[in-house]
């Protein structure tokens, strides 16, 4: 069932990430006894994307792995500061809030993470786990904390009996549940997940994605969803945001995108994507791998991969552009 959207909840403006390589004890030996003058490295996880998610929306960002969309991820919930651009939320500047006003934003938003174990404390139980930030952020009252973790519990589907356990003591589905239990404890209007169940058996996925769309309609929930798997995203999203080395090439409804895929990056990817009715068709994986991000192509980045690629795609970087309605796509054919 599809949520009735409504404005911009969150919306990236022209964000960027570099993080920098430094020169090793080597480089460092080699400039000192050679005199060499080697610039330190930087590897441009996100080159100016600018994305928004609509309130009530279930966003699905796709892409191969190393293309910046876990970056991306963590720059929304707050975890990494962008290089350039900002983060607007409800349409201003996270960093022009207030200090109350941050402090909301950030409860607002929240991130469940692909490796659910090692995003849990071995020392703590879970019940102090999920409980922990609503106590201390005075969501809940202490004398009435207990209570409120045993409803979370039940709303995941754990069972309240549990909570005294350690999380090595859970299954990987479980430490899953656990971890968005924690997420909801807060109550956000905005989840980021990324890669939530890529780690898990294909059962125990159905189970937890059909708990994310259970979720989104008692809790009037809006999702980032990151995910490399186009089948999950297509069951799951409204609409679809493709990813290819730290920028965003397309955008559009689920739907159309499947159907009518403009971008030959987007189309590559969804001709992967195991069908039915195509038994016979023969297997064509996408050719080369994804350039490193410390030295990108110029132009557009798809073009030494791109079938379609023209001399103008090796200088241009292409233009994000209205192809259909509400379909946006980053290809200088047909512009």
């Amino acid at each position: 069932m599809k949520a009735r959207q409504g404005a911009a909840i969150v919306e990236a403006r022209g964000v960027s990430k570099r993080f920098a390589k430094t020169t090793d004890i080597a480089g460092k030996a080699a400039r000192y006894i050679f005199g060499t003058h080697t610039a330190d490295q930087g590897v441009q996880a996100l080159d100016r994307v600018d994305l928004s998610v609509n309130e009530g929306e279930l966003l699905g960002l796709v892409g191969e792995s190393g293309c910046g969309k876990s970056t991306f991820g963590r720059i929304v919930a707050g975890i990494l500061p962008p290089s350039e651009g900002a983060i607007m939320y409800r349409g201003r500047d996270m960093t022009e809030l207030d200090r109350s006003e941050a402090k909301k934003a950030k409860l607002a938003i929240q991130m469940i993470f692909q490796d659910a174990f090692s995003s849990l404390n071995p020392r703590m139980r879970v019940g102090e786990i999920v409980g922990e930030a609503a106590a201390y952020h005075q969501i809940v009252q202490r004398e009435v904390l207990d209570d409120y973790v045993v409803q979370l519990f039940r709303r995941v589907g754990l069972d309240p009996a549990d909570k005294d356990r350690y999380p090595h003591q859970f299954s990987g589905g479980q430490r899953q549940r656990i971890g968005i239990a924690r997420a909801l404890a807060v109550k956000p209007e905005f989840l980021v997940c990324d890669e939530a169940v890529s780690a898990l058996d294909v059962s125990i996925q159905a189970q937890i994605l059909n708990l994310f769309l259970k979720l989104r309609e008692e809790f009037q929930l809006t999702y980032l969803f990151i995910s490399h798997d186009l089948g999950v995203v297509r069951h799951l999203s409204d609409r679809v945001a493709i990813m290819y080395l730290g920028r965003i090439v397309e955008t559009a409804a689920t739907d159309q995108l499947f159907v009518s895929p403009h971008h030959p990056y987007t189309q590559a990817l969804i001709e992967q994507v195991p069908r039915l009715d195509a038994r016979r068709q023969a297997f064509a994986p996408l050719k080369g791998e994804l350039p490193s991000p410390l030295d990108p192509p110029t132009g557009c980045h798809f073009h030494p991969r791109c079938p379609l690629a023209i001399e103008r795609c090796k200088r241009e970087v292409p233009p994000f552009r209205k192809v259909a309605q509400g379909h946006w796509s980053a290809c200088i054919r047909d512009g």
